[in-house]
């Protein structure tokens, strides 16, 4: 059973549909993408799931259970819009927001500890907030949603502001929760984001599906059989039998029509003694995917 079920869902505002009859599933354990430009509709689904709203149309469920006001103290939301009141202290915040959220002041105390070791900011717990930088405040508030250790999380842009070395603390951290069995919905415009963590994505546009499914097979439906080799030296002559797209010094793209084999390449190179450094196909991006599949001519 999925954890979540998002059947046919509207959300109107005014005149503006902002979510267009979308279904899809989030199944457990897993990382899922919810991709999509600004304004595709992402924030509207987020707060339909969390309850902030009612869809105008449709179902959601949870565990197999319609969505109720019960269901969001077994959620962790990380907003894009970042909710820390600046005045007050780290620890006086992560103890309140811990709290609030069903923990009691020991078990809150030592799963504060816990991340604030974990994230190396020991000595963070009397700073207060608006004396952090924005990437720092970032971890404040991603303890502040994964300390009650809810089975889903959603983390809207959760590397917004991080820098290299943090994005990727924060991104193993997802990795674990979701290793440990917690089920992520990570909704980003950044498509480049995700490719690497989840396994799953959806991906809409002006409040509308346009793609669904594991990340590997999308790709692999929408590949050109292109294939990079990288060599030293000079490129033989008998190469001019493939349909070369790119050609550089000590590189070449070739591109193969559907019922060739790509080991042809490789034997052709051995066949001519040619050093070969690296040989690939090249598969394309979300983001490749995404442009491909809203262009006009495939709207």
């Amino acid at each position: 059973m999925p954890i979540l079920e998002i059947k046919d869902v509207v959300k109107r505002y005014e005149d503006h549909v902002a979510v267009n009859h979308i279904s899809f599933n989030v199944p457990k354990g897993k990382i899922f993408g919810l991709l999509g430009p600004n304004g595709a509709g992402k924030t509207s689904l987020i707060r339909i799931i969390t309850t902030i709203v009612r869809p105008d149309e449709g179902q959601v469920l949870f565990n197999g259970e319609v969505l109720n006001d019960t269901h969001p103290e077994q959620i962790g939301y990380m907003a894009e819009e970042r909710g820390l009141y600046k005045k007050m202290e780290v620890g006086e915040i992560l103890m309140y927001l811990a709290q609030l959220k069903g923990l009691s002041k020991q078990n809150a105390i030592s799963e504060i500890d816990m991340w604030l070791e974990k994230f190396g900011i020991e000595d963070w717990w009397t700073k207060r907030i608006e004396e952090l930088s924005k990437g720092m405040q970032q971890k404040i508030q991603f303890i502040t949603t994964v300390v009650h250790k809810p089975p889903l999380l959603i983390l809207d842009e959760p590397f917004s502001g991080l820098d290299p070395l943090n994005t990727n603390l924060i991104k193993d951290e997802i990795k674990r929760l979701c290793a440990e069995g917690t089920s992520i919905i990570f909704s980003t415009h950044r498509m480049e984001q995700v490719e690497e963590i989840a396994e799953e994505i959806v991906l809409i546009n002006q409040g509308q599906k346009i793609l669904e499914g594991n990340v590997v097979d999308i790709k692999q439906n929408y590949k050109k059989h292109h294939y990079q080799l990288d060599f030293d030296g000079d490129l033989p002559s008998s190469f001019e039998q493939f349909n070369i797209i790119q050609k550089e010094p000590n590189k070449i793209i070739i591109k193969l029509d559907e019922n060739q084999n790509s080991s042809k390449i490789l034997h052709e190179a051995v066949s001519s003694n040619m050093n070969v450094v690296a040989f690939n196909e090249i598969l394309p991006t979300l983001n490749e995917i995404f442009i491909h599949v809203t262009s006009p001519q495939n709207a």
